[in-house]
């Protein structure tokens, strides 16, 4: 019987470059950070008190195929102020697209990618 999913891979060119994005500028923490019997290193992150785990694997970033015009988003992280997350991302360089937070009648969302390509987005949802 199925319990879980435990991890989901997001595929980088240099790993370093990746966990310094995913925890210093997104606020991720690094959870695993080990060698593994081949010599690659097999390197975690998530957010803090979730126990599923994002884990930065070197290979060829994906490219989502685009819907209605704009990219798909391969992640997509719930906050609590998509307004005030994309400010403060916004602070640190990084690129959104669109360049505005998207109002939807479910709530908002902020597409951005990390430095690789891959496509991520902050959502908040509203309370009916």
């Amino acid at each position: 019987m199925l319990k879980k999913i435990a991890y989901v891979s997001v595929f980088v060119s240099d790993q370093q470059q990746a966990l310094d994005f995913y925890t210093n500028v997104l606020g991720l923490e690094k959870r695993i950070d080990s060698a593994t019997a081949d010599g690659l290193r097999f390197l975690t992150v998530g957010v803090s008190g979730q126990d599923f785990e994002l884990v930065i694997w070197p290979g060829t970033p994906g490219k989502g195929r685009p819907a209605l015009g704009s990219p798909a988003a391969q992640y997509t992280i719930d906050t609590d102020d998509c307004r005030r997350k994309f400010a403060t991302l916004k602070s640190h360089g990084v690129t959104f697209e669109p360049p505005h937070v998207i109002e939807q009648p479910w709530g908002l969302i902020a597409r951005f990618h990390d430095p690789d390509g891959n496509m991520l987005q902050f959502r908040e949802l509203r309370m009916a």
